[in-house]
């Protein structure tokens, strides 16, 4: 009789990622190595440099953790690339030229998924060919269902390329609600909220150990929806109100130049998007921001764009965005600090203001919910529990818009970085059971 192969759940999200093992419904996650001690959550990020080896120059590359710590460390900065995932249903971006050599997409995103398998593979102790993957209802930028079908198909593979054998797709916010009813008692009709960096996901299903006793049937999941938008929106509105006027936006060339902006506007667009951001650094855009800087009227402004994108500071800003939402989500007021060596922006923002800048985005999240209710025809009165994950999910707006609908009691949230892995573990587990 032929073994199984380990039951293992793959989330490989736009910001982290994660996996975990399922053995007799106990979960167990991979735990990756890092200089500050162990962590479940594998940044998705992926670092190219030129390195000498034997005399010759080659391109190293670096993932998670270790590509983060290289980057900091490195006095020359090679390529440090996030938000790999959100490309996936762009058709028109088959891949990209990193250090005079050219890579596709799915090689780039290739190399994060062999390091998810490697580490992996030397915690569990076996060799993994087989993955439960998770995949968002609507990926970042898809317009219609084909542009989800390309995403996924891309996405496949990119776990191919990485020595992926087998490979079965599962809905994220369906893999949340595996999480969530292991801890059930008894049967629930529950509202899943799967926040992600690029996608937001709803699902309405029938959960329980009733449900598992008697078999699932496809009538429990009564519905899902979803859109391109969350974590990495919210920052970019961050990064719109308070970054880029700080670097040149809006600022106009002298007045013998007839008051035209000084940085075209696609260039402060691309500043906004974390999967854009690394590929500024080219010779077009340095030379169009070496012309601006000596035609505008606020060159120290243009300076400091030019320094931003030279000394590639996109993570560094990621960070500086992220602890703001962060401190906003617990406090009213939070101080916005981006210093790196002659760069420095600081401004203080109120919880209102945050939300006024992201009101279009949670009307959207709203919309999102309202339609999937009404293609269900179900009440929100129904819902037994509405369960919250992703990190996202932290933002009190966010929070709000489901306790305004459900109240406070019915809304719970738990593991958001890691719940969706633990979910795929274990519907990995039952696939491979039936």
């Amino acid at each position: 009789m032929r073994q199984n192969p380990p039951a293992i759940g793959i989330d490989f999200g736009t910001t982290n990622s994660s996996v975990a093992l399922a053995s007799d419904s106990q979960v167990e996650l991979v735990r990756f190595p890092r200089r500050a001690g162990e962590t479940e959550s594998f940044r998705s990020v992926l670092y190219m440099e030129r390195v000498r080896q034997a005399g010759h120059l080659r391109i190293g590359s670096w993932t998670g953790p270790s590509a983060i710590e290289h980057y900091l460390e490195a006095e020359k900065k090679g390529r440090l690339i996030q938000s790999l995932k959100s490309y996936l249903s762009s058709s028109n971006l088959t891949g990209t030229e990193i250090l005079g050599r050219h890579f596709s997409f799915e090689d780039l995103i290739s190399r994060i998924l062999t390091d998810l398998r490697i580490n992996a593979e030397r915690q569990f102790g076996t060799e993994i060919r087989y993955a439960m993957v998770g995949r968002p209802v609507r990926f970042v930028g898809a317009e219609a269902a084909a542009d989800d079908v390309f995403a996924q198909s891309r996405l496949q593979r990119a776990f191919e390329l990485a020595g992926y054998e087998r490979i079965e797709f599962a809905m994220e916010p369906v893999a949340a609600a595996y999480a969530y009813e292991a801890s059930l008692d008894h049967d629930e009709l529950i509202l899943i909220g799967d926040f992600g960096g690029g996608t937001s996901d709803f699902s309405l299903l029938r959960v329980g150990p009733g449900v598992r006793r008697r078999g699932r049937l496809p009538s429990d999941l009564l519905g899902n929806s979803g859109l391109g938008l969350a974590g990495d929106a919210f920052d970019a509105r961050i990064v719109r109100k308070l970054v880029s006027p700080a670097l040149g936006a809006g600022t106009l060339l002298h007045p013998a130049s007839k008051m035209l902006p000084a940085v075209p506007a696609w260039i402060y667009s691309n500043l906004e998007r974390w999967h854009y951001l690394s590929f500024l650094r080219t010779r077009n855009v340095t030379e169009i921001l070496k012309s601006a800087r000596a035609r505008a009227m606020e060159p120290d402004k243009i300076e400091a764009l030019i320094t931003l994108v030279d000394e590639d500071l996109g993570f560094q800003l990621h960070q500086a965005v992220q602890r703001l939402k962060f401190e906003l989500s617990s406090e009213e007021t939070a101080e916005f600090r981006f210093i790196d060596g002659t760069l420095e922006l600081r401004r203080t923002v109120t919880r209102a203001e945050f939300e006024g800048w992201i009101a279009e985005d949670l009307a959207a999240i709203e919309g999102s919910i309202d339609s999937l209710f009404k293609s269900t025809a179900l009440p929100y009165a129904e819902v037994d529990r509405v369960f919250l994950t992703g990190g996202t999910s932290f933002v009190p707006a966010v929070r709000g818009i489901f306790e305004r609908r459900f109240g406070k009691d019915r809304v719970r949230s738990g593991n958001e970085f890691t719940s969706v892995a633990r979910g795929l573990a274990l519907r990995a587990e039952e696939s491979l059971r039936d």
